[in-house]
């Protein structure tokens, strides 16, 4: 018998094109099942819909009661003779049957690929590998970070966008430090620089679980200008922060298109825990602008008193204005307008106190917020100290202790190089801070008192910083432009923002040598409407009477 040779396929011999037969045979094999597929694919989804509809209807069949069967199964039969009834009626039924077996067996969306690129595995490993001497020890039989050892394990999240790191969930051991601002601080550097610099980044410590979540934070708009924000009697809008840091927007209008924006909201007033604000940052970072539109913000409802340290006339615009009771930038006159309000906050301390214990409301004229805006005080304590004078920031005491009560608001701005001349009590009473321009993050915890939960940003715009209020979080901020509408250099639709905000028509300015004060109320007999003199001890008095009532 002669032996037949077996097919080409089969053998081991080579192929004319060199490459084995029984390869080339599989690949043949693979090409065809996978043409099968793509043939035949709508009958394999139509075919998976039906097994999914057969399970459902089982499972439909199992929790349905027993009573309930038989009248289940009397209805059915009846909409089955109904359709076998109508026209065409079993050909709709078919086709409606198909359409929803294609419907319940498609494909529920394409799978992403399981795990990153090369290129993203590639950083990951580089990032676990440069954690490694910062969250092993060697004394660890099992360690999460050792040398050669993969990221899989450590990373249990992780996300790209555009080829770069914008969030990172990882697991560190239990023995690491966490508890130290030192060793968070390392570990936060190291991300930081390994993630890409040139944009901000949030650390979430979770100490209980051991875990770290880095996110990449987009930079705050610096398109919102000034303009009157929706908010109640007492609130101030000092800025705009992060969407998820606060609970709260407001509509604001940019470039004429509305949209919802989260602010930083400072509440003033007799429920106010943080009824004082202080501001720091360096020449150039926004504070005059904070201070103007607080001060724009203030005249919707109150009365604003300014004093300009720095005698540069930003608050020009705001002069002879209704509700403006006086803009100083001497020292003479920056020292009688705080005697003023000093006065003021008495009698307006002495006039709640004899209505309560009269059980009559409060006038008018003392529930009306009273804002007291002073920019760089130290400037004025440095010339007083020259010419032998007083402090003008000791005339601050009775505004700052007792203004909450009165319905009097004081927000103090100056440069964070003159801290050390500040008034012991202007530090002491402003609970509610900002800090504004490039500071490194120990800085901002000195003024705050806490540290921020982002790296710095690499480009800081005018108005941008951090804000806490009382005891609260350290937050991103973004104050709104509100430059001096008499500045030819800032842009005209920002300066006709400011100026469609200042109230009423500017009449003439008053003289230089006198505060410029609003007309009193008519005096009453109970209340003197000319500035009353108290002493310290009446003072106290009358604060422990409110506290009493």
């Amino acid at each position: 018998m002669v032996r037949r040779p077996l097919p080409s396929i089969l053998s081991g011999r080579r192929a004319p094109s060199g490459r084995p037969g029984l390869v080339r045979g599989r690949e043949l094999a693979r090409g065809a099942a996978d043409s099968a597929t793509d043939v035949l694919h709508p009958v394999i989804t139509i075919a998976r819909g039906m097994r999914r509809q057969a399970l459902w209807a089982g499972g439909w069949w199992s929790r349905t009661a027993k009573d309930q069967r038989g009248p289940a199964l009397l209805l059915a039969a009846a909409g089955v003779v109904i359709v076998m009834m109508m026209p065409y009626g079993p050909i709709l039924a078919a086709v409606a049957l198909l359409t929803s077996a294609g419907w319940m067996g498609r494909d529920r969306g394409a799978r992403k690929a399981a795990g990153p690129s090369e290129a993203e595995a590639v950083r990951l490993q580089s990032l676990y590998e440069a954690l490694v001497p910062y969250l092993s020890d060697t004394g660890d039989p099992a360690p999460l970070y050792a040398h050669g050892g993969t990221w899989d394990k450590a990373f249990t999240s992780y996300e790209f966008g555009d080829g770069r790191l914008v969030r990172l969930h990882l697991r560190y051991p239990a023995y690491f430090t966490d508890g130290e601002a030192d060793s968070r601080a390392r570990v936060e550097g190291l991300l930081h620089a390994k993630a890409g610099r040139g944009r901000e980044y949030r650390f979430d410590w979770n100490e209980e679980e051991n875990h770290l979540t880095l996110s990449a934070l987009p930079p705050l708009p610096t398109d919102v200008v000034a303009q009157r924000f929706v908010t109640a009697p007492g609130e101030t809008v000092l800025g705009f922060t992060d969407a998820d840091a606060v609970q709260r927007t407001v509509p604001v209008l940019v470039a004429g298109v509305p949209r919802d924006a989260p602010p930083v909201v400072w509440r003033t007033g007799a429920r106010s825990t943080e009824p004082h604000l202080l501001a720091l940052g360096q020449p150039g970072t926004g504070m005059t602008s904070l201070l103007r539109s607080i001060a724009l913000q203030g005249l919707a409802h109150g009365d604003v008193v300014v004093i300009d340290g720095g005698g540069t006339g930003e608050y020009a615009c705001l002069s002879g204005r209704p509700g403006v009771l006086a803009i100083e930038d001497g020292l003479l006159g920056a020292t009688a307008t705080l005697e003023w309000a000093s006065h003021e906050t008495e009698r307006r301390l002495i006039a709640v106190n004899r209505a309560r214990q009269s059980g009559e409301p409060v006038a008018d004229d003392v529930r009306r917020p009273l804002w007291i805006l002073v920019d760089r005080p130290t400037a004025l304590a440095r010339l007083a100290l020259a010419e032998g004078r007083q402090d003008p920031q000791a005339l601050l005491d009775v505004p700052l202790r007792h203004g909450r009560s009165a319905n009097v608001a004081v927000a103090v701005a100056d440069q964070l190089d003159a801290t050390e001349a500040l008034a012991p009590v202007v530090i002491a009473q402003t609970r509610a801070r900002v800090v504004l321009g490039p500071l490194a993050p120990e800085h901002v915890a000195a003024v705050l008192g806490a540290p921020p939960l982002t790296t710095p940003a690499a480009i800081v715009p005018p108005g941008r910083g951090y804000a806490r209020l009382g005891a609260g979080p350290v937050l991103r901020l973004q104050v709104p432009a509100t430059p001096d509408p008499y500045d030819e250099e800032a842009s005209p639709a920002h300066r006709e923002a400011v100026r469609s905000m200042l109230p009423g028509a500017c009449p003439a300015p008053a003289p230089a040598s006198t505060p410029s004060l609003a007309p009193a109320p008519e005096p009453s007999p109970e209340i003197p409407a000319a500035p009353v003199s108290l002493g310290k001890d009446a003072v106290i008095r009358t604060v422990a009477d409110l506290e009493l009532g």
